[in-house]
């Protein structure tokens, strides 16, 4: 497969509402080589019937799973070697967005629909990462000013 042409995608998100939200827009991969980074839902487990999943503990602000998150992560991406990321957070994906910035990936961010009164602590730290930063509320731009608005995934 002609990696400039066809890169390998990851998508890392929380399983739940941030994975059902990312799968959303997946024909943007879907005829590409991909794989999953998520924590353990019903969704994600649902989907790893049929895709190839990597499955990682979620930190839930915990210094020791972060760190344990973050070094599977690594070895994942390191041995995938995807071209791009895209995310729409939380937790269990943040090592992804921040290891893909690291590593020179293009890193894309989709803040969650869910975040309509306050931004979310995963877009937060991703802001200040990733370039491809997007939301899907016109005015959650006052939070992340060189945010790109495109609609909502669900459109």
């Amino acid at each position: 497969m002609n990696e400039k042409k066809n890169p390998k995608v990851c998508i890392a998100a929380n399983g739940g509402g941030h994975l059902t939200e990312v799968l959303q827009i997946r024909k943007a991969w879907e005829n590409k080589e991909h794989f999953y980074i998520c924590d353990r839902r019903v969704n994600s487990e649902g989907l790893a019937r049929k895709e190839r999943v990597y499955f990682i503990t979620p930190a839930r602000r915990n210094p020791i799973k972060f760190l344990s998150g973050f070094f599977k992560t690594l070895r994942i991406l390191l041995k995938e070697n995807p071209k791009v990321i895209i995310s729409t957070g939380a937790d269990a994906a943040f090592p992804a967005i921040l290891l893909g910035a690291l590593l020179g990936k293009k890193v894309i961010y989709i803040e969650t629909f869910a975040r309509i009164s306050s931004p979310s602590m995963s877009g937060k730290l991703a802001y200040l990462f990733v370039k491809d930063f997007y939301v899907q509320w016109p005015e959650a731009k006052k939070w992340f000013p060189r945010a790109k608005y495109a609609g909502s995934v669900f459109e």
